[in-house]
């Protein structure tokens, strides 16, 4: 079986080598994202979320981000950043560490990109020069049906290879990348769920604070709903977050 590997390697004329280093890079990077993938579904944390989000609901924000601290869960490392970051740039502080997730998400996704175009072009070249090569012999009776051939089989098989190694990057390709979709879904809900919570739990603080002269007459009747209001929709918001 190896000698016919071998055999078939070495027909397929000199386009083979630049053809094996693509797959053995796809292979490379194929075996290193499904590695961190793997670790990525070992590091997520469903219960430390819905407990960081319950925290929140209650306006204890000290005991969410002491849940979130020092998580491995990369959507947890986010809320914790965000929550460390609150009363300055909060936003910001989100967008920067959800993009450094995602850039560890998507490392070396544009190699294997690279190699699914660059695969059945190098064995459309290893065609044009097999059949080059098989031109060379045509008219020459005692060598050509030898040479003729050669040069076919070697047209054929660097095409063969081309497009194998470019349809089975083109699997692992498109399923890190629906993974890497999901991500982004959970990093902007969870930073959307983070704002919503904060916004609710000032609303909470300002309605609650020690009532004026005014308030103390009656005029305070209408602010007394907000709290309720605001915690109802963050009820709503995170529910809908926990459960996806």
């Amino acid at each position: 079986m190896s000698n016919l590997v071998i055999d078939t390697f070495i027909k397929g004329g000199p386009i083979m080598w630049p053809i094996l280093a693509t797959s053995l890079a796809a292979l490379t990077v194929i075996a290193e994202r499904t590695r961190w993938w793997v670790h990525f579904h070992l590091r997520s944390d469903r219960r430390a979320r819905a407990g960081v989000y319950a925290a929140l609901e209650n306006g204890r924000v000290g005991q969410a981000a002491a849940l979130a601290a020092g998580s491995s869960d990369p959507v947890l490392r986010v809320i914790s950043h965000g929550l460390e970051h609150r009363d300055a740039e909060f936003k910001v502080a989100l967008q920067n560490s959800a993009a450094a997730e995602l850039e560890r998400a998507g490392r070396f996704l544009n190699v294997l990109d690279v190699i699914i175009t660059l695969a059945p072009l190098l064995g459309l070249l290893g065609t044009v020069t097999g059949i080059m090569r098989a031109f060379q012999f045509v008219g020459d009776a005692e060598v050509a049906a030898i040479n003729v051939s050669g040069g076919i089989a070697e047209a054929l098989i660097a095409t063969a290879a081309g497009l194998a190694i470019a349809m089975l990057t083109l699997l692992p390709f498109s399923y890190f990348n629906s993974r890497l979709a999901r991500l982004t879904f959970h990093l902007q809900t969870a930073a959307n769920n983070i704002e919503i919570a904060l916004g609710a739990i000032r609303v909470r603080e300002i309605t609650e604070a020690p009532a004026t002269a005014a308030t103390a007459a009656g005029d305070n009747q209408p602010e007394t709903a907000a709290p309720a209001a605001a915690s109802a929709a963050i009820h709503h918001e995170l529910g809908h977050a926990t459960a996806a």
